[in-house]
């Protein structure tokens, strides 16, 4: 699932930044929704490697 996740980002943040191509410069209202996209999808990377971790050293049963 956080494949799939990743995989609409990174295909979103495609043509966000074909439509930009165009533009001089990003507004700061676009760059703080960048920088937000990008937390969030770090800390789902985080979320991800700390559960497979927990699920090694056998503190999470994993299914």
């Amino acid at each position: 699932m956080l494949l799939k996740t990743v995989a609409r980002f990174q295909i979103r943040w495609a043509h966000m930044t074909e439509r930009m191509k165009d533009d001089r410069g990003q507004s700061t209202s676009e760059l703080a929704v960048m920088a937000a996209v990008l937390i969030v999808v770090a800390g789902l990377v985080v979320a991800a490697i700390r559960t497979k971790v927990l699920e090694k050293i056998g503190i999470i049963n994993g299914g």
